[in-house]
């Protein structure tokens, strides 16, 4: 086992450090007060490959391997979860569907324009009545003609109302219960089709998050994903994806935190010396460091399966899920490492907290990864 990164890796991960120095990180705090979507560090990205890391150069991607992904996801979230997120959804969730289940018509349509951030995509599974349960979903699909009727809603859909194209997930056949669900690519712009943004969130303040609408939203029968009923498979092989960015993510979170407790423990002085020598502090960043190499590496292990070719579901979700609550923690320690200073704003650590929390709840809660988990390992389902 060879845990040294290739040249090419190296180079990625100092490309993607010193963009997050010099472009992510100057303006995080800023776009994260305002709720700012940063359009202007998605079309910087562009041209780095950022936008479609693991996608095929034929297709317009950078044409790289998963660690080299994971890279990116670690030092963009390092700077700022909210970009993370974009282009986690971007790549993991909208691309990576198309390029894997799409039709070869759709994936030269969309797959040049979404890597080129010429356009955005979204994922819509979750609904008000089903987010662990995603069979329980209510947005139905009716055939028309040639195509497709729409009608439901989604919520907590991340980009969706800035989309250009929707990945949408539909009850086509309720007598066949999850072997009905549907996958379908939705156009902004589609008549019957709308959004509504969500707002006041705790973190990922400068992501667009979105309730998505449709009322007889016509879907021709070329944006089909799959075929029908196949639309559950689909979702499930697209949150592998997505899990792993959200867990590089979070060992970015933690990289942050430690960065930060170890220049303020050495500048801030009580008792005469810096509060980098109290033992009690030097505890806490001990724990936040193994907690980010231990996620590091299962990151790593998830990301060489998928270079593989491997299923990796209960990989990926154990790094999800360890990834997620050691970046809470790590987190919240930092804030203490920094004191009353760091529950205010003027340092980054409280925007770590609130950006990490999420990372336990969406695209699969951590007790839902522990039932993964299980699940895998007992040979039991714990779902009915």
């Amino acid at each position: 086992m060879d845990f040294e990164l290739t040249p090419e890796q190296k180079l990625v991960r100092e490309t993607a450090r010193k963009f997050a120095d010099q472009e992510i990180i100057p303006v995080a705090r800023e776009n994260d007060a305002l709720e700012r979507f940063p359009w202007d560090l998605i079309k910087k990205m562009a041209p780095l490959g950022f936008l479609g890391a693991t996608v095929p150069e034929k297709y317009g991607g950078a044409g790289l391997d998963y660690i080299s992904d994971a890279i990116i996801f670690e030092e963009v979230g390092r700077g700022c979860s909210s970009l993370r997120t974009i282009i986690s959804v971007q790549v993991s969730l909208a691309e990576h569907t198309i390029l894997k289940w799409g039709t070869e018509e759709q994936r030269q349509n969309y797959l040049p324009k979404l890597c080129g951030g010429e356009y955005l995509g979204c994922f819509g599974l979750t609904e008000p009545g089903a987010g662990s349960d995603p069979a329980s979903m209510k947005t139905a699909a009716a055939r028309k003609g040639d195509g497709w009727v729409l009608n439901g809603s989604k919520t907590w859909i991340s980009t969706g109302s800035l989309a250009n194209v929707a990945v949408i997930f539909a009850q086509a056949d309720p007598s066949k219960g999850y072997k009905g669900i549907t996958a379908f690519l939705v156009e902004k712009g589609t008549p019957g089709f709308s959004s509504r943004d969500i707002t006041g969130k705790m973190g990922l303040r400068a992501a667009n998050t979105a309730q998505l609408f449709f009322e007889d939203c016509f879907i021709p029968g070329k944006n089909l994903v799959g075929s029908p009923g196949e639309g559950l498979k689909i979702a499930l092989d697209a949150l592998d994806n997505g899990r792993f960015g959200v867990a590089a993510g979070c060992v970015g979170i933690m990289q942050g935190c430690v960065d930060a407790c170890v220049k303020y423990s050495k500048e801030r002085y009580q008792f005469g010396r810096p509060i980098a020598s109290f033992q009690l502090v030097q505890d806490m960043i001990a724990r936040m460091c193994v907690d980010m190499d231990a996620a590091r590496l299962l990151v790593y292990r998830a990301g060489h399966l998928k270079n593989r070719g491997v299923r990796n579901t209960i990989e990926t979700s154990m790094a999800k899920y360890f990834a997620s609550e050691a970046a809470v923690r790590a987190a919240t320690d930092a804030i203490q490492v920094h004191g009353g200073y760091g529950y205010s704003n003027e340092y980054p650590v409280e925007r770590y907290l609130r950006d990490a929390k999420v990372a336990t709840i969406y695209e699969g809660t951590s007790q839902i990864q522990k039932l993964i988990i299980g699940e895998n390992i007992l040979g039991v389902r714990a779902f009915v």
